[in-house]
């Protein structure tokens, strides 16, 4: 028998054909629901409670004699309702199992019922349900218990009687604090010698965006700088940085905490989040923490990226769109695991080998006059791209390569990313000859979509090649340039921001802007010195409350200093006006059978329809990869129709891509004229 049931491995390899079966009649649903998946999907805050707690106990094994009969006792958590029980039983290789439905109750029991998220400044309705299972339990106290980020309006304590067995509901009112956290509310119920008790976890969170204030200063060679700081929204969510540098400031702070905190998950913004994060030990230097969290931020990226990759080795623009191959997501995804693998990051087993099977057969198929779509400049930057990062992996696609050399009149974003390629396989003397004369300088345009590109993406690309040049000179007046630009309030894209902050970081690991830097501080009158081999250092600003503080710098340096503060928060009431800009929305509201309501005047357990209608007016060209964010109000709770099964007749469009959270819904689609 233990040579029967040994385990040994399977000598065949084999594919699995679920994501075709299971996709096969989906119709308009198709991209809409993904198949697994949500190991890769991060937690929003690591000390935000665990709201919905299971029930789940497992006991054992035990041993039972032929005959014997045993009994079992444990303490149930809190809970209402029924459990299933199971047994399972072994012996010998034969196996058998037998379940029970299992209703938990007792003499006294309780159940509240909250939003899962709620908003500071709020006041909500707290109905607590108590049930009497025992005739003999007749006079209840109802008692409500919270932390410091709830008030009690009214009594905290009542007082019901039961003249049979059944439940009550008893309301309390609750007001929300001025802040945000980790809520806590806890009922408690008592008659006589029973007790039963109800702890809800939620958190409260500002339903409004962050706002952010920079202040930058260049101080001299034994020059003083000094500043005083307030704290920007509401108190909790108040962050200051201080960054201290010997290169042009960039807002890191800022422009890092956009890309991480940026909510879309497509494959270009999974990526942009990371990439990056690769090279912060070349700006900072990191504690072990720092260190530790970045390595699981870039580690959880690598996962997740696995998830969008096809069969064929090719990424989709949304994990589950197996028909869908993003051409410059997956150059732009692989680009970014190669230059992982070589920091000592492991990669999905096969992943950069199906990747190659794909990058080499597009680069070598790839026509210049076909498959375009009306932007060539993007069309010749993207095979270049691929070319470039199939160099970086060690397998150059050499036809496609020169084939691409000898055509006339590439754009030069083009031709200094394939003089890149041909730098990375060693050929100098080509990429020499390929840029020789050519400017760095990128006429200003903006894409939306294809490859998502900027005149400042396109710059940085021509940072990253002129860095692996060895031209410093060069490289210096580029990062200055691209710097400057990131230094200010304008808005970029996720991978313009992540790629120039990478191509920056390159080039600060290649160059010898990474001595020692010297300079003291006094911050809210405590002094230091510091001393640091790194380009840059970043002090946080402390507050208490919504109190700010002062700092004041003494340049000790033989450089001049940049200093830039970022201060940042989220204000409690944002008053922000209509505003529609070429594209026309309206939000309308109905009832289950289609006729207009008013959402400010809605009675509990109403079902109603939220309808939003978008517009192409015809004035530019048709928007692709659009992003619709609708927010709701806590007391709503969003019907997710995908676990139900059914299909809604009011649902008009589908969109390519929707995530549909606790208290928001996150739509993608595209939005031709007309």
């Amino acid at each position: 028998w233990r040579e029967f049931y040994a385990k040994e491995a399977l000598g065949i390899r084999t594919w699995d054909l679920y994501k075709y079966v299971l996709g096969a009649l989906k119709g308009e649903m198709a991209g809409l629901l993904s198949i697994g998946g949500d190991e890769y999907i991060e937690q929003d805050g690591k000390n935000n409670k665990n709201r919905f707690k299971p029930v789940v106990k497992f006991l054992g094994p035990f041993e039972l004699k032929a005959g014997q009969s045993r009994s079992h006792t444990f303490t149930m958590p809190n809970y209402v309702g029924s459990v299933k029980t199971m047994v399972v039983a072994s012996d010998k290789g034969a196996y058998g199992l037998t379940e029970k439905a299992t209703p938990v109750k007792k003499p006294l029991m309780v159940l509240a019922t909250l939003p899962r998220v709620i908003s500071p400044g709020e006041t909500v309705t707290l109905p607590v349900t108590v049930f009497s299972m025992d005739p003999k339990v007749k006079n209840v106290t109802v008692e409500v218990k919270t932390n410091n980020l709830f008030s009690i309006e009214g009594p905290s304590s009542r007082k019901i009687t039961f003249d049979r067995e059944g439940d009550q509901v008893v309301d309390f009112t609750l007001k929300v604090a001025k802040g945000i956290g980790a809520g806590q509310v806890e009922v408690i119920v008592k008659s006589g010698m029973h007790s039963a008790s109800d702890l809800i976890d939620l958190q409260v969170r500002m339903p409004n965006p962050r706002i952010t204030t920079t202040l930058n200063e260049m101080v001299e060679p034994g020059k003083t700088w000094k500043s005083s700081y307030e704290a920007v929204g509401l108190a909790g969510t108040n962050h200051g940085v201080l960054e201290v540098s010997v290169i042009p400031p960039m807002n890191l702070e800022q422009r890092l905490k956009y890309l991480m905190q940026y909510p879309h998950g497509c494959v270009e913004q999974t990526t942009s989040a990371v990439f990056p994060q690769l090279f912060l030990h070349r700006f900072l230097e990191l504690d072990a923490k720092q260190k530790s969290e970045i390595q699981d931020h870039i580690s959880s990226g690598i996962n997740k990226l696995k998830s969008f990759q096809t069969s064929n080795g090719g990424l989709t623009y949304w994990p589950g769109s197996y028909d869908n191959v993003s051409e410059w997501g997956t150059s732009y995804a692989g680009h970014f695991m190669l230059e992982a693998e070589a920091l000592g990051y492991k990669l999905p087993l096969g992943f950069v080998s199906n990747w190659v099977k794909y990058q080499s057969g597009m680069a070598n198929s790839w026509d210049r006059e076909t498959n375009y779509y009306g932007y060539r400049r993007s069309h010749e930057i993207n095979q270049a791209y691929r070319l470039y990062t199939l160099a970086l992996a060690k397998k150059p696609a050499l036809g496609a390569m020169n084939r691409m050399r000898e055509m006339k009149e590439l754009t030069a974003t083009a031709r200094w990313t394939l003089a890149g390629a041909y730098l990375l396989i060693g050929k100098k003397e080509v990429a020499e000859q390929l840029v020789a004369g050519l400017s760095t300088s990128v006429a200003s345009y903006r894409e939306l979509s294809y490859t998502y590109g900027s005149s400042l993406r396109d710059q940085a690309m021509i940072l990253e090649v002129v860095t692996l040049m060895g031209d410093r000179v060069l490289a210096k007046k580029l990062v200055e340039e691209v710097a400057g630009q990131l230094a200010s309030g304008d808005w970029y894209s996720t991978q313009t921001t992540a790629y120039v902050l990478m191509a920056i970081g390159k080039f600060v690991g290649e160059s010898d802007a990474s001595g020692t830097m010297e300079f003291s501080y006094t911050l809210n009158g405590q002094m230091q010195t510091v001393n640091v081999n790194a380009p840059m250092l970043r002090l946080e600003l402390p507050f208490e409350g919504e109190q700010g503080g002062s700092i004041e710098l003494d340049n000790t340096d033989s450089r001049t200093l940049f200093v830039n503060m970022q201060l940042d928060g989220i204000p409690l009431d944002q008053q922000v006006a209509n505003e529609t800009s070429d594209i026309n929305m309206e939000v309308r509201y109905f009832n289950m059978e289609g006729n207009p309501i008013d959402p400010s005047r809605l009675e509990q357990g109403t079902d109603f329809v939220a309808e939003v209608s978008l517009s192409h007016p015809g004035i530019r060209v048709n928007y692709k990869e659009l992003a619709l964010t609708q927010m709701f109000p806590s007391g709503w709770e969003i019907r997710n129709l995908r676990l139900d099964n059914i299909e809604s007749s009011r649902v008009k469009s589908q969109p390519d891509y929707q995530d549909i959270r606790d208290d928001r819904v996150y739509s993608y689609f595209g939005l031709d004229k007309g």
